[in-house]
């Protein structure tokens, strides 16, 4: 990653709206939320298990510990206190632009203790600096980015445990049984009907927090269009299966029939067909599968497959972002122009609207979280399971490389799929309607799944 230094801090103001700011121990709860979380997603695994074989969906674990770490000392602690470097040679460790992804197990990384002394020194240094004053609108933005940074690592180490068929994580999680009470259960089939207009696609100046690829809010016009209110769920999934879809060459695009003829794949890469039906891994065990669940770790060639199995479609990034955030304006058709941060509203997201967090290591039935759904009706925009979209992951228009961390985006565009939405996985403080999560769509080590449009 580019070490930005001078006047950088002042470069990223002027990119944010100056009065956003958080107070120094409301940053303090995050950092220290975020590692913790962090240590606790690998203090259950031992050496042998950290050292985990080449695959091109993980990297190895001491790896992706001191890179998370690097993070803060490099676009924190060293453009805001020009520290000098904190472990000798870091940046040739830890830099995921100077060193290639299959290059890191050879890599003479530091001991598991070493690299947890790293990132103990690397906190600590994040934390005395904000005791020691209240942060400016820069400074939140990067102590924030940092944060956001560190919440995705956790999410992928959840994705390498299921990977690599770990026991699952040792977080503490509500009982299932009480989600099902509580929140729901069932399938919910049937689409709802998003009138047409000009939606403005992406953040505006006045987010809270903004990631690159995001800016800026540009209008787009929308047809009219029909949207599943959930997610296609496992029993619908099966169907598809049932029918024969992985060897009917019609369903499938070119590059997703080499996808699949290559990789052998004849149904979701975790489930495995037992006495009495199917079965899904999850972690290091086999569970029967929750018919009314939503399918997940499903590629993008998969989910395109399914469509024209059905006759639908995915919906595009702007439908699927106009289904979650828009409000139909009251007695005349069409939306307004106010477009809400979350599918239910402004509200941040709390556990009776979504399934965030690792609240329940798992995915809930898409019946559930009533209390969740968009205006339109559609339910589980935000958490439970990503969402594909139609959409190759592109900038906006007038997008500049201009972002302290300016590897983020530019590298990805035109060779990955948009996703919306979040997953049970997903920190809460990260997943909102704008949100553009992007992977190749062949990836299937990812919680993600889809709905559908009409055509």
């Amino acid at each position: 990653m580019a070490i930005r230094t001078g006047k950088a801090c002042d470069e990223i103001a002027e990119l944010r709206d100056k009065r956003f700011k958080l107070s120094a121990s409301e940053l303090v709860r995050m950092v220290n939320d975020a590692r913790s979380r962090t240590l606790q997603l690998v203090d259950d695994l031992d050496d042998e298990q950290l050292n985990v074989r080449p695959l091109e969906v993980v990297n190895p674990f001491l790896w992706e510990l001191g890179h998370t770490a690097f993070f803060y000392e490099a676009l924190l602690l060293r453009i805001l206190d020009r520290v000098e470097p904190l472990m000798e040679g870091a940046d040739n460790l830890y830099d995921s632009f100077k060193v290639d992804h299959d290059d890191r197990w050879s890599l003479p990384l530091p001991s598991r203790e070493k690299t947890l002394e790293y990132m103990s020194r690397t906190k600590q240094l994040v934390v005395e600096r904000l005791h020691s004053h209240e942060p400016s609108a820069a400074e939140t933005y990067l102590y924030l980015l940092c944060v956001l940074h560190e919440d995705m690592h956790g999410e992928a180490f959840i994705f390498m445990r299921q990977t690599l068929e770990y026991p699952r994580p040792q977080l503490a999680v509500a009982n299932a049984d009480e989600m099902t009470e509580r929140f729901g259960r069932g399938p919910l089939p049937g689409d709802v009907e998003i009138p047409g207009g000009t939606f403005q696609l992406g953040a505006t100046p006045d987010d809270p927090f903004v990631f690159d690829n995001e800016k800026w809010a540009h209008p787009v016009e929308v047809a009219a269009f029909k949207i599943a209110r959930a997610p296609v769920t496992n029993a619908e999934f099966a169907e598809f299966m049932e029918d024969g879809g992985y060897s009917k060459r019609e369903l499938w695009s070119y590059q997703g029939w080499v996808w699949r003829a290559k990789a052998g794949v004849q149904c979701p890469i975790y489930w495995k067909r037992g006495d009495n039906g199917w079965l899904r891994r999850d972690f290091d065990k086999l569970v029967p599968l929750q018919e009314h669940a939503p399918v997940t770790h499903v590629t993008w060639y998969e989910a395109e497959a399914y469509c024209n199995w059905a006759g639908r479609r995915l919906p595009t990034e702007a439908e699927w972002e106009m289904a979650a955030g828009a409000e139909p304006a009251a007695g005349r058709g069409g939306i307004t122009q106010r477009k809400r941060r979350y599918p239910w509203g402004d509200d941040p997201p709390s556990p009776d609207r979504c399934n965030l967090d690792s609240r329940f290591m798992g995915c809930a039935d898409v019946g559930a979280f009533s209390d969740g759904d968009s205006a339109f009706g559609c339910r589980q925009m935000i958490g439970n399971v990503w969402e594909w979209t139609a959409s190759p992951f592109y900038p906006f228009p007038g997008y500049i490389v201009d972002f302290p961390y300016k590897e983020y985006s530019a590298p990805w565009f035109g060779d990955r799929k948009v996703l919306k939405g979040g997953g049970w996985a997903t920190r809460s403080r990260l997943a909102c309607n704008k949100y553009r999560n992007f992977f190749p769509p062949d990836r299937n080590d990812v919680s993600a799944g889809f709905r559908t449009c009409a055509k």
